[in-house]
């Protein structure tokens, strides 16, 4: 496609001076813009391709940056990625060093809050737009808008959001970008016909001239306010005999729902909304993968397809030699499932991504999404335990931190025999610093009660699974992304029990203990630095359980080792290196630790090399720090 406008468009000042008849060829340019740049770099396609008429009505209607945008979840902002100034570094999106995956404000004005994580888009700008009110000296606030969409709003903080905004005096705008299934039944023209109505010029004029003789006439105050909305809304309904929703329960203004990809349209409907007071909600169905046929028909797949031909719509495949760590086990899953009828799944709107759809394919009454909704999850597994199944719940590491609280008030403290999966721990690479899955072996060690494992191996974690479902009480089992490695020794599905290390190598002067996939790596290196010092200089068992810790194992190292070397993706603060500090200083063992791992801050994006290489926790920079301990 040759573009025509796209190359000048470098901010939305450039944007607002095109005429409004020109907007859906500027869609059409960045639709195809963002499908040739990811079809060579992956990235999110489907949701953003979905928002390309939005991102260009709302920065083509509102004041950017003064008026500030919040985006839920930010894969839908690529477009306004590529409209506010970094179109010509959108090459680099997720690359280490390069744009951010989502939005932030480190990178840009015009992102106004960190879109990482779903469903705090409505809390966020309501908190933004409080303070834009409450700051003296400022005649008219800046319009502050959430743009909530994908899924977002099944979260429960969104509705908490969504309480809070109707408490309070305030300006908020809600987008409620759905582009799955409407709250309000689509109607056709009928649902246009709403739209022109609750944002016409006359109909809103007439409306605020009724309620300022109201006010005059001493029958409406702040303390009838919210009843008078309620009047509103019932006179809509029996006008029109559209059914009440959510919104407007709160007595929130509600105006849709409108067509997400008409941007001439969108841009009057923002236009006339706009300036108006109080909170309101526009709702706008849209088409993941817009524009696009592959993704609009196959959107699961499409949301982050990796490489792929745009002309023929071909993925990418890489190596498929070695299987995925969700792979293993979604199939291990569902082994145990058939063995056990009591097995359930539980998974947050992770279903394909963690390979539970393997499960919910063969017995699919018996696995649950409950939507991006981690808490619910955690507690609602609680539940299905309390009365007697033994619920596996799946969860991304960075996803399960928004559990924490479920974790330990519902599961844990009540001793609930609950399975929870963390799938992508450590390192996940692209996605950065709100998806990195450092955290969890330290909260998951602090919760009493708790039971830890991280599987090294394919085999390592069928086992762990097969072992937790007879345990009692909560068991996490953690494992990273990506494909599974080759056993540095393979013996098959290992027995050992639960709780108790494996020694990989025997050495005499130095114990390094692992956790985890991190322990090839690990070896890989001992061997290398065995190249320097000597044969059988470094010994090293993989833990396997942090919780509970081999202390047989820690007592032999503290026993006959000066020096001891822990390796973990996960912080250093709390986790394996903490554990084994701990045990050492409480049974008095002359032995110095040295702790490797990620030290107390928040890693960028990058591939999963140039992180692990970035932070010398692959072979190279284990082996550095392994030599570097001998020699002290």
């Amino acid at each position: 496609m040759i573009y025509q406008y796209l190359p000048q468009l470098d901010s939305p000042r450039n944007l607002k001076a095109l005429p409004r008849e020109a907007l859906p060829r500027v869609c059409e340019e960045l639709r195809d813009f963002i499908i040739q740049e990811l079809s060579h770099n992956p990235g999110h396609l489907a949701s953003s391709l979905g928002a390309v008429e939005l991102t260009v009505a709302l920065h083509y209607v509102f004041d950017t940056p003064s008026d500030q945008l919040v985006w839920d979840v930010g894969h839908q902002a690529y477009a306004h990625k590529i409209l506010t100034g970094r179109r010509d570094r959108f090459s680099s999106i997720r690359r280490m060093d390069g744009l951010a995956p989502f939005p932030t404000p480190e990178e840009s004005e015009y992102d106004a809050f960190v879109s990482g994580h779903a469903s705090n888009s409505i809390s966020a700008a309501l908190g933004i737009e409080m303070a834009g009110e409450l700051q003296k000296g400022r005649k008219t606030p800046p319009n502050v808008v959430a743009v909530i969409g994908d899924g977002a709003m099944t979260g429960g903080l969104a509705f908490e959001g969504l309480n809070n905004t109707s408490m309070n005096r305030n300006n908020l705008l809600i987008i409620l970008n759905d582009n799955n299934m409407a709250i309000d039944p689509i109607r056709g023209g009928f649902s246009q016909y709403l739209v022109d109505l609750t944002t016409s010029n006359r109909y809103n004029r007439w409306r605020w001239w009724l309620y300022q003789l109201g006010v005059r006439l001493h029958l409406i105050n702040d303390t009838k306010k919210d009843r008078v909305q309620s009047f509103w809304n019932a006179v809509k309904i029996w006008f029109t005999h559209q059914q009440n929703n959510i919104f407007q329960g709160l007595n929130l203004r509600y105006f849709g729902p409108a067509d997400g990809h008409d941007v001439v349209g969108l841009v009057r409907i923002l236009t006339e909304i706009k300036n108006h007071r109080g909170p309101r909600v526009l709702h706008i169905i849209t088409t993941k993968g817009k524009g696009y046929e592959p993704a609009e028909h196959d959107q699961t797949t499409w949301h982050a397809p990796g490489e792929f031909d745009p002309n023929s719509g071909e993925r990418k495949h890489g190596d498929t030699t070695q299987p995925l760590w969700q792979e293993v086990f979604g199939n291990e899953l569902l082994r145990l499932a058939r063995e056990n009828e009591k097995i359930v799944g539980v998974t947050p709107a992770m279903l394909s991504g963690c390979s539970m759809s393997i499960m919910k394919a063969a017995l699919p009454d018996r696995v649950f999404d409950v939507g991006i909704a981690e808490g619910h999850a955690v507690t609602f597994a609680a539940g299905m335990a309390k009365g007697g199944l033994i619920p596996v719940v799946n969860e991304y590491s960075s996803f399960l931190q928004r559990a924490y609280d479920q974790l330990v008030h519902d599961v844990a403290l009540t001793g609930q025999h609950v399975i929870i999966c963390v799938d992508r721990a450590g390192i996940v690479g692209h996605d950065g610093a709100t998806h990195h899955g450092l955290l969890d072996l330290a909260f998951l060690r602090s919760v009493p009660n708790m039971q830890v494992a991280a599987p090294r191996t394919a085999g390592d974690l069928k086992v762990m699974m097969r072992q937790a479902v007879g345990m009692n009480g909560p068991v996490a089992i953690r494992y990273p992304r990506g494909k599974v490695p080759k056993d540095i020794q393979p013996d098959g599905e290992r027995t050992t029990p639960s709780g108790k290390a494996v020694q990989l190598k025997e050495g005499s002067r130095l114990a390094l203990l692992t956790i985890g996939a991190i322990g090839n790596q690990a070896y890989e290196a001992a061997l290398k630095a065995e190249e320097n010092v000597g044969a059988d200089t470094v010994a090293h068992w993989d833990m396997r359980w942090l919780k509970p810790i081999d202390r047989e194992v820690l007592d032999y190292v503290g026993q006959h080792y000066r020096t001891v070397v822990t390796a973990e993706d996960g912080m250093t603060e709390g986790g394996l290196g903490s554990a084994v500090s701990e045990y050492m200083s409480e049974k008095g063992y002359a032995v110095r630790v040295v702790r490797l791992g990620v030290h107390d801050r928040f890693v960028p994006h990058g591939s999963p090399d140039e992180l692990y290489h970035l932070l010398h926790l692959d072979a190279e920079g284990l082996c550095e720090s392994l030599l570097q301990a001998l020699e002290k």
